[in-house]
């Protein structure tokens, strides 16, 4: 047999694809008018009255093409923590999935393998809605985008479930969310260039996966550097470490 089966991937991959078509429209709503709001007030708002462009671009452009990590992380690192923390603690729905055929590992696979498609169509969103009232000029390197929001949100994806695996309570996700969520979504170069940061917090933006997507959709609009394979690179060595950390995490929440 394979270390992991195609079959129970899927298997359980069919579940969360069962489950999403009862609340579907909801997160669709949100996941569109979000970065519309978001456009409005810091493309139009802040960039019309304080700044008009940086590093060349409209202010509205380069909000847009940074709002796609801010649309990835959110609809990637948020489901993961909270829907791994209340499909074991309250609802019991992996004790009954690893009573099938099924392990933890391929079981965590399915999870972030789901919330990553899922996350990498809700990252394009804010790209495309830029495109469409904002005036950004489509260009073919964004046909990459959503393989960049892909292996992104599979990294966040998989450090949700490893958080989710390791905290007692669920009230313990505000430490996460406050102590690196947040400081990871304001130093990305989404609303702002790092280089006008300190020097020290220049390092540590350097190692922040959103800062490394949010530089790699703009290059996906603007042009690519040979730098830029270095930062796919960082994602897909994030995106597996989180994977094998989430799956050890969570076999000790789940195997006993």
């Amino acid at each position: 047999m394979r270390r992991l089966e195609p079959a129970a991937i899927t298997g359980v991959m069919s579940r969360e694809v069962a489950n999403f078509r009862t609340f579907w429209k909801s997160t669709v709503f949100s996941s569109t008018v979000e970065p519309i709001v978001y456009l409005l007030a810091f493309g139009l708002g802040l960039g019309a009255t304080i700044v008009t462009q940086i590093d060349g671009l409209d202010y509205v452009e380069f909000v847009g093409t940074g709002m796609v990590a801010t649309a990835v992380i959110f609809s990637s690192v948020f489901p993961a923590m909270f829907g791994t923390f209340v499909k074991h603690r309250f609802q019991n729905t992996y004790d009954a999935i690893l009573a099938a055929p099924v392990d933890v590992e391929e079981l965590v696979t399915a999870e972030m393998l789901w919330i990553g498609l899922r996350a990498a169509v809700f990252g394009c969103f804010p790209l495309l809605i830029t495109i469409l009232f904002f005036g950004l000029d489509p260009e073919w390197g964004m046909f990459l985008v959503p393989f960049f929001c892909f292996v992104t949100s599979l990294g966040f994806a998989g450090f949700g479930i490893a958080v989710a695996g390791t905290v007692a309570k669920i009230d313990q996700f505000n430490y996460v969310t406050t102590l690196l969520i947040t400081p990871m979504f304001l130093v990305a170069g989404t609303f702002f260039p790092i280089d006008e940061l300190p020097e020290g917090a220049q390092v540590v933006a350097n190692f922040n996966p959103l800062y490394q997507l949010v530089e790699l959709v703009r290059a996906a609009a603007f042009g690519f550097e040979a730098t830029d394979l270095i930062r796919l690179g960082v994602l897909i060595l994030f995106a597996f470490v989180a994977w094998r950390i989430a799956i050890r995490q969570l076999t000790k929440r789940l195997i006993d």
